[in-house]
């Protein structure tokens, strides 16, 4: 679990097919898809090639595919916002 941590500090596998990154945060409501797109833009400094959200239990997962630099389709996976509890 990475709770807290920077987004620069999840390090990239070397070569071949790396599993994907899971970023997590600390806070109770975790970033909208748009701001998670916007975070792995920054981190990979890649283009976007698809993001979408989904729904594993109570949690959201965004899922967004980068293009970095060296021309590589990394997929990086962010916890979302909770979905249990309300009302």
């Amino acid at each position: 679990m990475l709770l807290g941590t920077p987004a620069g500090a999840v390090a990239a596998a070397a070569g071949g097919f790396a599993q994907p990154a899971t970023l997590q945060f600390a806070q109770s409501n975790g970033p909208s898809l748009s701001e998670a797109v916007n975070q792995v833009r920054r981190q990979y400094r890649g283009r976007i090639v698809s993001a979408e959200t989904e729904v594993r239990g109570n949690r959201e997962v965004h899922v967004i595919k980068v293009l970095t630099e060296d021309g590589k389709v990394k997929t990086v996976r962010i916890n979302g916002r909770s979905r249990g509890g309300r009302g």
